[in-house]
């Protein structure tokens, strides 16, 4: 079998649905290949910055090994901006999207909020609130998120920072896009970073 013969979803059948599923088991084994190509393609992202976007991701990775953070969130701050050529105006929730089966729920959860807690940093010049993060400064996670925004994404625009290349974030990016998807010893693990309370 080639193809399907139905053009309606409920005319398939077993055999019909069973070929459709051996192929996208083998779809979904490349998805590190299509987020490595994603990534590649945010070095002609938005302009402006002294440094493009696919380096503010490296940078923020790199900054975040350097803190000592563990792979998924090391990952996370890699990937953090994926979303930014398709969802300029959500990009952290597509962001968290992409990584919520493969990593704990704090994780996305930080990912998810990384945009608006940023806004902590810019958003008064542009005559907006910047305190909009504050509405969720009793959640358990918030310090996470603060942390993350304060280390890894707003410091991360530095063209002389010795920031690591995409090959070496490579095998981390897959060993987690490799994982089994939403396996729930993954999902509710706990944190491995202290938090930091003055961030908030």
């Amino acid at each position: 079998m080639k193809q399907v013969a139905f053009t309606q979803m409920k005319d398939g059948t077993t055999e019909d649905y069973q070929f459709l599923q051996s192929l996208e088991h083998d779809y979904i084994r490349g998805l590190p290949d299509r987020l490595l190509r994603a990534l590649e393609g945010l070095g002609d992202s938005l302009q402006g910055y002294q440094i493009s976007r696919l380096e503010h991701s490296l940078q923020s990775a790199t900054r975040a090994e350097a803190d000592g953070a563990d792979l998924e969130t090391v990952v996370a701050a890699l990937v953090h901006d994926i979303g930014d050529a398709l969802a300029p105006e959500n990009h952290s929730q597509m962001a968290a999207a992409i990584l919520r089966p493969y990593v704990r729920a704090e994780v996305t959860w930080v990912i998810e909020m990384h945009g608006l807690f940023q806004m902590k940093y810019y958003a008064h010049h542009y005559g907006n609130n910047p305190d909009g993060y504050l509405a969720y400064k009793d959640h358990p996670w918030f310090n996470s998120c603060a942390r993350f925004c304060e280390l890894y994404d707003q410091a991360a625009f530095d063209p002389a920072y010795p920031t690591k290349p995409l090959s070496y974030f490579e095998p981390m990016l897959r060993e987690v896009f490799s994982r089994k998807p939403f396996d729930p010893t993954v999902l509710k693990a706990l944190a491995h970073l202290q938090p930091c309370a003055e961030m908030a």
